[in-house]
């Protein structure tokens, strides 16, 4: 059962999913776009994967990495479903990444391939807004580039583990005002899921509520202001996001 995050009537609250619907634990159903959506979860670590697919890597004209290219996120970046983030004036290339985010379910350090799934709660979608303005080197990105206020929406639905037959058969997509640009599927990602929970529990503990944002396919395109984006993973459901100005930013923030 899908499960997710939202402030009402002052306070957070535990919402499930119920015919396209909000049901708050009153029982009271409410429509998607009249909730304030928070993360699914309370975030701890946040791991991003970089050229995590070959198709991207190639499109930007890199090689796929022999080894994982993680970064890490600050908690400033993470944002919930139908948030703004904001476009800065001086930025001329600003692109969205649909991403399938992993959310870890416990305590883990040196774990195997064979038990890696166990450790995986469940997953939910991520928006990883890059500005590409300020990359300075696509193996070393830079905090300009990927920790700014708000850019990586999550949501809006936690989904758990169980629910989810094959997370590395899953198709992948990103609309602007309603046209798809990106189309993809986890199948292609370089390092699948199992790998990179391996890779990272070699060197750290991951803890409960650590994320791992694992990489966008093909298909990435520049976000103007106004703008709408959707990613939308199968299974898991559709992400909004809305592109504003700095005006309206410092407006409502």
């Amino acid at each position: 059962m899908k499960t997710g995050r939202i402030f009402h009537n002052g306070k957070v609250v535990e919402v499930t999913e119920e015919n396209t619907k909000v049901k708050l634990p009153s029982g009271q159903l409410i429509e998607e776009n009249q909730a304030h959506w928070l993360p699914p979860v309370e975030p701890g670590t946040v791991f991003a994967l970089g050229l995590n697919y070959a198709d991207h890597a190639a499109e930007l004209a890199f090689k796929a990495p022999e080894k994982p290219l993680a970064f890490l996120k600050g908690p400033n970046t993470i944002t919930g479903h139908r948030a703004q983030t904001r476009r800065p004036a001086d930025v001329s290339y600003m692109h969205y990444e649909c991403e399938l985010a992993v959310i870890i379910g416990k305590t883990g350090k040196h774990i195997s391939r064979e038990d890696a799934y166990d450790y995986v709660a469940g997953y939910t979608i991520a928006n990883d807004y890059a500005f590409r303005d300020y990359l300075e080197n696509y193996y070393r990105p830079n905090l300009r580039v990927k920790n700014r206020d708000n850019c990586t929406p999550l949501g809006p639905w936690f989904t758990p583990a169980s629910d989810i037959s094959d997370p590395m058969n899953l198709s992948l997509s990103t609309s602007i005002d309603g046209e798809v640009i990106q189309r993809g599927s986890t199948k292609d990602m370089v390092f699948d899921i199992p790998a990179l929970i391996v890779y990272l529990s070699e060197f750290m503990t991951l803890n409960p509520g650590d994320i791992i944002l694992t990489g966008t396919p093909t298909g990435i395109a520049d976000t103007p202001v106004g703008s709408v984006i959707n990613t939308e993973i199968e299974g898991l459901g559709q992400l909004v996001s809305n592109i504003v100005d700095d005006k309206t930013w410092y407006a409502s923030n």
